[in-house]
């Protein structure tokens, strides 16, 4: 059982030359106090099944508990069609910045247009700079929830 402390950025502009996977995702409970999340990534014709629950944010909005695990395939499939509609879509990629890892989404469905950067830190603490496709800080943001984009997508703002 871990604890997730990121940071989320709206970007600029996409990077290029980038290769990304593919995720589908719902939530089965959708609640400020827990979330459960159930997801599908593909990768190169590969693909699997996770399952995520998420507790309550902290005050900053940048840390919480996280558990996941792999589940297979097929009941990630069908714990799909038991979540809330639309489910998220979106195409992930990763880019290596001053020795930090971030996880870039381009959004696609009822959110076409969104695209958000996340950096995981060790400490709410820890100082980092940013790629310059990095723009605006939104960590915290109710509305830059991926659980918030299924009650209110982006291209209805």
């Amino acid at each position: 059982m871990g604890k997730e402390i990121e940071r989320k950025f709206l970007v600029l502009s996409l990077p290029e030359n980038l290769s990304g996977i593919t995720m589908r995702q719902g939530y089965l409970q959708p609640e400020k106090e827990r979330a459960v999340r159930i997801r599908t990534v593909e990768k190169d014709g590969s693909k699997k099944g996770v399952l995520t629950i998420k507790g309550m944010g902290s005050e900053s909005g940048m840390s919480r508990y996280e558990f996941e695990t792999e589940i297979p395939v097929p009941d990630a499939d069908h714990l799909l069609t038991l979540c809330d509609q639309p489910l998220i879509e979106k195409t992930r990629y990763k880019y290596e910045y001053d020795g930090l890892i971030w996880e870039v989404d381009e959004f696609h469905g009822v959110n076409d247009g969104l695209i958000v950067a996340e950096v995981e830190l060790k400490s709410e603490e820890q100082q980092f700079n940013k790629p310059d496709f990095v723009g605006d800080e939104v960590t915290g943001q109710v509305k830059y929830y991926n659980m918030m984009l299924l009650k209110n997508p982006y291209t209805t703002w």
